[in-house]
């Protein structure tokens, strides 16, 4: 990847909608440029697709949440692909320190994360948790 794939990256990430067009007249390149940019960085899956952002205020109704999650021995990989698995851990990411992975978990209700916070502990391989709502942007 070179700096124009970092540019459009970062300008998809402004605005996913953006035409070839708008992208090609904001990177100062042109539109055909743009279209074999981004075919290439789809095909190559660094681009592996589009999503919606919301408002904060339109997610206001959802529980969101950071779990901080200590691995047990050698298991990294098992537990990451069970938590995989559970469709309201939103992100995953490997972290150092006293803990190994950090979830980024969205719910509905407290029952529902309350479920869920007892399915990731009885994954094999967990050793300990650590969660933190997220109440305001700051």
């Amino acid at each position: 990847m070179d700096d124009l794939d970092h540019r459009l990256i970062a300008a998809l990430r402004v605005d996913g909608r953006a035409s070839l067009s708008e992208l090609a007249k904001k990177l100062g390149v042109s539109r055909g440029t743009v279209q074999n940019r981004l075919d290439r960085l789809m095909d190559s899956d660094v681009i592996l697709g589009f999503t919606v952002r919301l408002k904060d205020r339109a997610q206001s109704d959802r529980i969101r949440a950071i779990m901080m999650i200590e691995v047990a021995g050698k298991s990294t990989r098992k537990v990451v692909q069970a938590l995989r698995g559970l469709p309201q851990i939103h992100a995953l990411h490997s972290t150092n320190g006293a803990f190994d992975l950090i979830a980024e978990i969205e719910v509905a209700s407290l029952p529902e994360f309350d479920r869920v916070l007892s399915s990731v502990r009885s994954i094999e391989g967990v050793a300990r948790s650590e969660t933190s709502l997220l109440l305001a942007p700051a």
